[in-house]
């Protein structure tokens, strides 16, 4: 005798089957930690240092300061 099985709505349920959903789950995770850090490195290149800016000083707050 043989027994043809169907697979039921409870094989395929998220909550139910704990295989397929543990699966989901850590490539979702994987994902997520994947997009979060792509984004922290381009948010920390966007807003790196630009070199030195060229700062105006007036001469009478210099170390040996000039007066007129």
């Amino acid at each position: 005798m043989q027994h043809n099985t169907t697979p039921s709505a409870d094989n395929k349920d998220f909550g139910r089957n704990w295989v397929s959903s543990s699966r989901f789950l850590f490539h979702i995770q994987l994902f997520a930690l994947l997009a979060f850090m792509l984004g922290g490195c381009y948010g920390l290149y966007s807003m790196h240092y630009k070199g030195k800016p060229k700062v105006e000083v007036p001469e009478s707050t210099q170390y040996t300061p000039k007066y007129k």
